[in-house]
């Protein structure tokens, strides 16, 4: 049950540390590498990372592991996508590096795309959960077009990441508002008993500035799905 890729199992990927720093952060490297491997979204194991996890890449930063639940933008972005893990080493008792390759051809162009990929994830050592995740990339292998191509999917990518967030905080901050105004009085205005006053109009705001960035999500869906 501890083949992963290549006839290697867990205890070789461990190398120059063991990954059994704690029990609690084996759990999580083997459940980490399994993810990877199987190219999981949707279904990942979320416990595997703390609720405030900070995640960080050349091109978006965020923070949350709802956000963990999105597509991923190797399936998005190449057709028959394929990964393998070469290394796995714990830097410290509580920092471990993972080494993988991404293998596919990007969509409609058919231009092989071989990325290299550093994760590097820090865990709490007593619940074992990821709180910081950051990766790196190696384009060396891939030829200009492709390069190209891996850039522009990319930005497209993480701008459409950016307006699911904000309509997420748009949407996180009306309900908030909402509550509020149920919960507030409203009063006459002391010189004239037939008028009534509010005292704030942020609830139409925020309902406008939601529907502004839905376009601007829907636009870049449309780019991402026609180049």
């Amino acid at each position: 049950s501890d083949k992963l890729v290549d006839g290697l199992d867990f205890g070789e990927l461990c190398n120059d540390f063991e990954c059994n720093s704690s029990p609690s952060i084996e759990a999580t490297a083997r459940q980490l590498v399994k993810d990877i491997l199987e190219i999981r979204q949707g279904n990942r194991a979320l416990g595997s990372f703390a609720i405030s996890v900070k995640y960080k890449d050349p091109i978006r930063s965020f923070t949350g592991r709802e956000k963990y639940k999105r597509p991923l933008w190797i399936t998005g972005a190449l057709e028959n996508p394929s990964v393998t893990v070469q290394e796995m080493v714990m830097l410290s008792t509580s920092v471990l590096n993972i080494k993988w390759t991404i293998r596919g051809k990007a969509r409609t162009l058919f231009i092989d795309v071989i990325v290299r990929v550093n994760s590097q994830f820090t865990m709490n050592q007593i619940s074992g959960q990821v709180t910081e995740h950051e990766e790196q990339w190696d384009l060396s292998l891939l030829s200009p077009p492709a390069q190209a191509y891996f850039w522009l999917s990319r930005f497209l990518f993480s701008a459409t990441e950016a307006g699911k967030d904000t309509v997420d905080i748009v949407k996180n901050k009306t309900t908030r508002f909402v509550d509020d105004t149920e919960n507030t009085t409203i009063y006459p205005d002391p010189t004239d008993p037939t008028k009534f006053f509010q005292m704030d109009d942020g609830f139409r705001d925020a309902y406008q500035f939601a529907i502004f960035v839905a376009v601007v999500y829907l636009v870049f869906q449309f780019l991402r799905t026609t180049l």
